[in-house]
This record gives C-alpha cells, structure tokens and sequence, in this order.
C-alpha cells in the first residue's frame, strides 16, 4: 500500500525524517517554494538539451568551427547527461537531495555562464559537456522527491506538474534558442539560466529537508563501477550519436566504441549485480512493475525525442520555414499537453491506470499515423490535428507510466529506481534518433530512386529540386507511419502490466 510505503525515512530506513512521518499533513510553503524551485531547475536542464538545436550555425560562425565539429557541442551535453543520470541515486542518497540539487543547479548555472564567455571550440565543448553533467543529476531528483514529500492524494497532481516539464521543455527549447539568437544572439542561449539558475539554488538550498546524508556511502565507494557506467554509456551514446555521420560500421571508430560500450556494459552487470552496495542497483528490475514500467518509458522516449527532430526538419526542408515559424507548429503539442492535463489528473484517481495507458498509447500512435499523410502542400491545420491528438495524449501515457514504475516502491528505493527509469527514456530517445537518420539516408536514396525512374533524364535535371523534395516527404511520411505502429505494437504488451491501484482506492498497491 502506498499509504504505507510513503511514510518514513528515504534513505535505507535507517534515518527518521520528520516532514515525511505524516504524509497526510498539508506542506509548508517552505516545502512547496523549494518543490517549485527544483522544478524550474529541472526545466532549465532539459530545456538546453534542445536550445542550441536552431542556433548551431550561428554557434559554428561565432567560434570558428566546421559544421562536423559544431555537432559536438550537442553531442558532449548528451552524453554527460546519460551518464550520470542512473548516478543520481546513488549521489541523492550520500549527499542527501538538497545538497546534490543546490550544488547541481549551481553548477549548471556556473557552466551556463561559461559557455556564454567560451573562446574557440574545445572550452564551449568542456562547459557545455560540464553543464550536462550537472543538468543530468537534477533530473532524477525530482521524480524522486514526489514519492517522498508528497502525500499519495497529491503525488498524481505533481507527476502531472513535472510530466508537464519534462515534455513541453523539449518542445520549447529550439523554439526559445531560434528566439533569442535572432534578437540578441547565441550567447543569450547560456545567459538566459543565470538568473532562474542562482534563484533555483538558493531557494532549494534553503527549502527542501526530504532526507539526511549518509556520508557513510562515501566510504563505499565502487570505483570500478563508475568506470564500467560511465565508459559502457558514453561510448553507446557516442555511437547512437555520431553513427549515422560516420556510416556506422563503415567506420574503424564506431566499430572500437561499439566494442568497448559493449564490453564494458558487460562487465557493468556483472559487477553491480555482485557487490554488497553497488553504485547503480540494478536489482530494481525485479520488481515487475519497475521493469514494464522502463519498458514504457523506453518507448514514450522514441516517440517523444523522435518526432521533436522530424516535425523540424520536415518543416525547415519541405515547408522552408524558419525557426520561429516552426515554433508556431509545433507549440501545438505543448498547448494540448497542458489541457490534457485537467483531464488526465482526476482521471487519474478513479481510473484504471492500465485502460489510461493503453488509451494515451492508442492515441499517440494514431497522431502518428495520421501525420504520415503530408503532402508538400500541407498546411497549418494539416499539421495542427495530428499534433493535437498527440499532445493530447502524452499525460495519458505520462502519468500512468510514472505511477506504475515508482508509484509502488518502497521510498528507500524510489532515488535509485527514478535514475534509472529517467535514463530508460533517455536511451529511447537516443536509438530512436540514431534509427530515424538511418532510416531517413536510406529511404531518401530509395524513394528518390523510384521518382527517378519515372521521368527522363533530361526532365531529370530539371525537376531535381522537386523530385527530392517528393522523396523526403516520402521518407518523413513513412517514419511517422513506424512510429505509429511502435506505439500500437507497445499495446500488446498491456496484458502483462499488473494492475496499480487508484488513490481512492487502495494507492499504489501492487
């Protein structure tokens, strides 16, 4: 029962914690000033995931680089980000949440501050792989903290408040960036975190008690896992990265990375499911519900993070369309994600969140399909529907997905659990990524093969421009068709979800 297991102290049981000894109580402002605080910062670290997305060109010119070098400044974020996120559990409970957040979001802001003052392209690459490294651990820390501060009657409405960030953040990100650079310029994309930044970190510094240090954990420190961590996810980030760019296998560097991700994911199972206090515990996955829960997570990441870069590429290269225009598009899903989210919330407390979740999947995957349907004259209400429908549906999945893989659990074990669950999307959005640019290569080759063959060789020449353009609304259409039919076929699977029980009922059992 959730009732039971909210009650108590977050940190292996061994500290009593006085705010969480009656979850029942109303929060003090304090509480919830230091709730909003972590909020913010957690919006700022998933927003700069995005925000350089429509300002790389200007980025490139204002430090010299080519456009293979400028990708790093992406691709170092990224992977430090994956890398410490299943951490953060580990780190949460050594340092408690208050301190890993506030030196985070200082740390974040810090960076922030030194990508804006970058010289050339090696010190941008350092800070903003800093910035990720510091933005990762945040994100986690807050799942965490709703399971632990907030009453179950309560933890539905703020699954909600952060579902709505976590979303929306990313959708805004290019959107702001494109902003920003054109009325002050690229440097305005760092700045703008200095001052939510310093408020976020003071603010959490003085607010948030959920838990007490276990300094003791410092001494226990696995060192050979870390290594094994952070080698095994980097490389693999770095593959799903770099490796459309580089032909994949085709390329001696994908090859070496993809055979030192794969040995050192290896020896990371082995020696995290063999030691007394592991860095990352894997044996959460034993839990079923945790375990399908990832599951889901996993593909809410490909649709999520898939059809964020599509729905730009399409717009900028069949439609021409510039930064801002394209933030008129697709600021849709984010308008319809906050409506839906009156609607989801109390459906939440009396609804089966197994029928929630198959319905927010279902209506994904039709927004999906429906948006494989462009042509090159689609206009703003072609586009406008599908999007409705799928921002409509993310806090159907959303909400469900969050409850049924941390709604259940213990709070000893929700930090570590919450690391791993985040990462699970991460990595969804990463191999959907690295999938649809495969795909998009081959399929342009493809389609523009079969258009070829219908015209002339001197009509050829010609109508180029155009048959190109035919042949990338081809292959956009057909990856919003396969994004489709992933989430249809993740409705197969609903069967094995085990029921978890509504709020009104008996909350959070398993």
């Amino acid at each position: 029962m959730m009732e039971d297991q909210a009650v108590g102290p977050a940190d292996h049981g061994e500290e009593a914690q006085g705010p969480l000894k009656s979850p029942q109580r109303p929060l003090s402002i304090g509480e919830w000033v230091g709730f909003i605080a972590m909020v913010f910062g957690i919006f700022m670290a998933i927003l700069d995931i995005q925000i350089v997305a429509s300002s790389l060109e200007q980025i490139q010119a204002g430090l010299s680089a080519t456009q293979d070098e400028i990708t790093w400044v992406q691709t170092a974020y990224l992977i430090a980000e994956v890398v410490i996120i299943p951490l953060s559990g580990w780190l949460s409970r050594a340092l408690s949440t208050r301190v890993l957040f506030a030196i985070s979001c200082a740390g974040f802001t810090l960076m922030s501050l030194l990508c804006a003052l970058a010289w050339d392209l090696n010190s941008m690459i350092i800070f903003r792989g800093l910035q990720g490294l510091f933005g990762g651990a945040m994100i986690p820390t807050v799942f965490a903290v709703i399971y632990t501060l907030f009453p179950p009657k309560l933890q539905p409405t703020m699954v909600i408040v952060v579902g709505l960030v976590v979303t929306v953040a990313p959708t805004a990100g290019p959107v702001l960036g494109g902003y920003l650079t054109n009325a002050v310029s690229w440097k305005a994309l760092f700045l703008v975190n200095l001052l939510p930044g310093f408020f976020a970190t003071l603010l959490t510094w003085l607010f948030v008690r959920v838990d007490e240090p276990d300094w003791g954990l410092l001494k226990k420190i696995d060192y050979p896992g870390i290594f094994f961590i952070v080698v095994f996810l980097g490389c693999m980030q770095f593959v799903l990265e770099e490796g459309v760019r580089m032909e994949w296998f085709d390329s001696p560097k994908i090859v070496f990375f993809t055979a030192i991700a794969i040995a050192s994911g290896i020896a990371m199972l082995y020696r995290e499911l063999s030691i007394a206090y592991p860095m990352v515990d894997l044996r959460a996955f034993r839990d079923f519900n945790f375990a399908v829960g990832c599951g889901f997570s996993f593909v809410l990441g490909i649709g999520l993070y898939t059809i964020m870069y599509l729905m730009p590429v399409y717009l900028a290269a069949v439609k021409g369309l510039n930064s801002l225009q394209i933030g008129q598009y697709i600021m849709v899903v984010g308008v319809f994600q906050f409506v839906s989210a009156f609607v989801a919330g109390p459906l939440a407390k009396v609804m089966d969140s197994r029928l929630m979740l198959a319905s927010g999947l279902m209506l994904y995957g039709m927004g999906c399909w429906w948006n494989g349907n462009l042509t090159h004259e689609s206009g703003y209400w072609e586009f406008f529907w599908p999007q409705a429908l799928r921002g409509f549906a993310l806090m159907f999945c959303f909400l469900p997905i969050n409850s049924l893989a941390l709604g259940t659990l213990p709070p000893e074990e929700v930090k570590n659990a919450s690391g791993l669950y985040n990462l699970m999307r991460n990595l969804g959005g990463a191999i959907g990524l690295a999938v649809a640019n495969t795909l998009m290569i081959q399929w342009n080759k493809e389609h523009y093969g079969k258009l070829r063959e219908a015209v002339t060789m001197a009509a050829l020449k010609q109508l180029h421009g155009l048959v190109m353009r035919e042949a990338e609304v081809m292959t956009i259409n057909s990856l919003f068709h396969v994004l489709g039919l992933v989430f249809f076929i993740a409705l197969l699977f609903m069967p094995l979800v085990k029921k978890v029980a509504t709020e009104s009922g008996e909350a959070g059992g398993h």
